[in-house]
């Protein structure tokens, strides 16, 4: 009964204003999810948190309503920062805080790797209410954006905390911690809680209010989980065939590596499914576009490494397989949490090698239930296998051809990955006699094609003048060009590439 009671709360008996309760029923946010239901009063009080809620509860509201009322009442520039530990995140975050302040003019800023530095500055110089960003970039414009300083900040969060409390942030965030007042609201949320949260609680919180909207690891119930112990011969017939099965479904993919996202994204665009790969290997806007597309719903497969994994809202997604079982099995948790968001229901399908039984196992114990097996004949399954094959093949040739990840700048990459897939998606495949024609220049265009991504980049960094002229084949790329670069000049650009 109890809990029935907190469902048919409203957002005014929370103590939301009606500026803000307006804005939530434009967003079609009726009444408040549980997490926002136990969270706002707290908050509101002038209260530290810390939210432990299932992906998909509507936990950005639950920070950012009690964050807008108090620049209500107290309004200045700088007022909040929100750390995200991923780009696509921290952009979402600062949308939904500009769609919830719309009517009060809230004006943010994201600041993420892979955007232009001089723009963000630009962005911090018009004085935005709220900040939003990664760590890595944030410590980039504390030290060098000239004015810009967070000793005015009234409120810290660390949404997907305890992402952001592992080694890769570690330094960063102290760094910002010792940039900020004590004096402060701290909100930490997140969909699995862990040891390194309860040790940030002890750091920088006070007094904090902990709220468990939530299980420590648990998913909705209106998660539908299923597995299929497959053979790691044919995975990729398994993973065609579910696709094939619910064809009419919006789906993400998600594999342990970037290769594979680009691998598996192209067989699939060779089997005529239209799949888009995203992966921390491509270029922020590159990411944004195969985002922005899925969102679109140009492409309604797309293949992802657990970039995607953390607090990325999008509604449409029906169905999320895990290709690749992960090897953290709190991945299990957030990689899920796509789907079946905000009441809505979804399907989960693991697909389980004999090599990935024991990660398996883990994300069984971890979650406290035995899931269900995904029912399908394999025979169905391996009439898909010829089909399959050659397209995995097609695929392969491909990314050789594209030389792959080695020593290649990221962008050249990305853009020859997408050119090719719409390529292939025009196409008819060239007969094999073809191809074994060109195996003698095969070593020798695999290196140009290298050097030519490299160069494009680089040269741009250099500001140096660059010819060069290119006729993409099908099975070939054969480009010629008037500017030479040394083995250790494409060195150097990946050197720059990877620290800025």
């Amino acid at each position: 009964m109890e809990e029935d009671k907190e469902e048919l709360k409203s957002f005014k008996e929370l103590g939301v204003v009606d500026h803000l309760i307006e804005a939530c029923d434009s967003l079609g946010w009726k009444h408040p999810s549980k997490i926002q239901a136990e969270a706002i009063p707290h908050a509101l009080e002038g209260k530290d948190l810390i939210g432990l809620a299932q992906t998909g509860s509507g936990k950005t509201g639950a920070f950012a309503l009690p964050i807008l009322q108090a620049l209500l009442d107290a309004p200045q520039a700088f007022f909040a920062c929100v750390l995200s530990p991923t780009r696509e995140l921290a952009i979402q975050i600062a949308e939904q805080f500009e769609a919830l302040g719309s009517s009060i003019g809230v004006k943010s800023a994201v600041l993420v790797g892979g955007v232009d530095h001089v723009q963000q500055s630009i962005a911090l110089g018009k004085r935005p209410h709220i900040v939003v960003a990664t760590p890595g970039r944030l410590v980039d414009h504390l030290s060098n954006t000239k004015g810009f300083s967070l000793r005015t900040i009234k409120y810290l969060v660390l949404d997907e905390a305890d992402r952001l409390l592992n080694e890769d942030f570690e330094k960063s965030l102290d760094e910002i911690l010792n940039a900020i007042p004590r004096e402060r609201r701290t909100y930490l949320f997140s969909a699995t809680m862990t040891k390194k949260v309860q040790k940030l609680q002890r750091a920088c919180l006070r007094n904090p209010v902990k709220i468990e909207a939530a299980s420590k690891y648990s998913t909705v119930d209106t998660l539908k989980q299923q597995y299929r112990f497959v053979p790691a011969k044919y995975k990729n017939c398994y993973l065609v065939y579910v696709l094939i099965e619910k064809s009419e479904s919006t789906s993400m993919v998600f594999t342990r590596t970037c290769e594979a996202t680009r691998h598996l994204a192209l067989m699939l665009r060779n089997l005529g499914l239209r799949a888009i790969p995203i992966s921390g290997q491509m270029t922020q806007a590159k990411r944004l576009g195969s985002l922005n597309k899925f969102k679109a719903g140009e492409c309604n497969i797309l293949i992802c490494t657990d970039v995607a994994s953390r607090g990325l809202d999008i509604p449409s997604v029906d169905m999320v397989i895990n290709y690749d079982i992960p090897t953290n099995s709190k991945d299990y948790i957030h990689r899920v949490g796509r789907t079946a968001r905000a009441g809505r229901s979804g399907v989960a399908i693991s697909l389980v090698n004999q090599y990935e039984l024991e990660w398996y196992i883990q994300i069984e114990k971890l979650i406290g239930k035995k899931l269900p097996e995904f029912t399908a004949q394999e025979e169905e399954v391996l009439l898909l296998l010829e089909r399959v094959t050659e397209a995995e093949r097609l695929s392969r040739m491909k990314m050789k051809e594209m030389g792959g990840n080695k020593r290649r700048g990221r962008e050249g990459e990305d853009e020859e990955v997408e050119n090719f897939v719409m390529i292939l998606h025009l196409i008819p495949p060239v007969k094999s006699e073809e191809t074994s024609l060109k195996v003698s220049w095969q070593l020798y265009f695999n290196r140009i094609t290298e050097l030519t991504a490299c160069m494009l980049d680089y040269a741009l960094f250099k500001e140096a003048p660059v010819s060069l002229a290119m006729d993409s084949g099908l099975h070939l790329l054969v480009p010629c060009f008037t500017c030479f670069i040394e083995d250790d000049e494409v060195l150097g650009y990946h050197n720059f590439y990877e620290t800025n």
